[in-house]
């Protein structure tokens, strides 16, 4: 039995590659069949002793019945240490029932899958009523990596400096916007949101952000629907910006939407590895493997 091994399904199999290269394991990936009924056959291609496996779980419905097919293949196939390495992390974000009958689904996913997995590592995790990933996750250890070095580093290799505004479409941006721009040298801002619906947003700057004939760099956690990044491309257009970029950690936008932001003005959108998307430009493989590599000692 190999000590430790990088798994994935298809979807990431990319991703998984460069995190194996990235700590020296071996990749393999797992088969996944779909029968007409729509029901799922997973197979493993062998079981190491560690099991490190890659699944950005965004889309997530499929995708969290394979993981519970492959942990138990896993587990009758006698690995002792089970680790998901999930750089985005689905159902975060209803920490609580807002009407009688509704589900907490971050609960409900947490329980889950602390049943199949020892260990959970994820990335710039969407949390708002609870303050860290090991609420969410008490049974079983967990962590959740902040992506601002990887994106901060990259955007110094693009050329952003003290010159540069890095604005925060929302209040909860504004902790990891002011790292990010104090990181760089540069100013920071941030809007307060006024959601209208799922895809109706407001935002509104407390002062009047000084971005004429400046090169702006607008950061998000997490971009899906997108009305709140195209209201904050909007304000700095009108305000006259010289450029403008956009930067996401979890891009889970359409190409519709990523067309719509290019239309909006954004010169650039870029994103981190944590999904497979056509924006991806910042890899997160040494940042994951940096944080497993002490499941590696002896």
């Amino acid at each position: 039995m190999m000590h430790a091994a990088i798994y994935s399904f298809t979807h990431g199999q990319a991703l998984a590659a460069d995190l194996a290269a990235a700590m020296r394991l071996k990749h393999e990936l797992i088969e996944s069949h779909t029968f007409p009924d729509g029901e799922s056959r997973v197979r493993i291609p062998s079981a190491a002793n560690t099991a490190f496996i890659y699944c950005p779980l965004d889309r997530p419905n499929e995708k969290l019945a394979e993981l519970m097919f492959a942990a138990d293949a896993f587990r009758r196939g006698n690995t002792r240490r089970l680790v998901l390495v999930a750089p985005y992390l689905c159902y975060m974000r209803q920490d609580k029932s807002f009407r009688e009958g509704e589900a907490v689904s971050q609960q409900a996913v947490a329980r889950f899958l602390s049943s199949l997995f020892d260990r959970i590592l994820t990335v710039d995790a969407h949390l708002h009523r609870v303050s860290s990933i090991g609420e969410v996750f008490p049974e079983i250890e967990a962590a959740n990596l902040p992506a601002e070095e990887a994106i901060a580093h990259f955007a110094l290799e693009q050329g952003f400096g003290k010159d540069t505004v890095v604005a925060g479409p929302d209040e909860e941006s504004a902790q990891w916007v002011g790292r990010l721009a104090e990181a760089l040298g540069a100013r920071s801002v941030t809007a307060r949101k006024i959601r209208r619906g799922d895809r109706e947003v407001e935002i509104s700057f407390p002062v009047d952000p000084d971005v004429a004939r400046k090169r702006v760099l607008i950061v998000d956690d997490i971009v899906s629907s997108g009305g709140t990044m195209l209201s904050a491309l909007a304000t700095m257009r009108e305000r006259g910006a010289a450029s403008i970029h956009v930067v996401v950690t979890h891009a889970l936008f359409d190409e519709e939407l990523h067309r719509r932001m290019q239309m909006a003005g954004a010169s650039n959108v870029w994103s981190t590895t944590s999904v497979p998307h056509p924006t991806n430009a910042i890899s997160l493989a040494e940042l994951l493997a940096e944080a497993l590599r002490d499941e590696l000692k002896d």
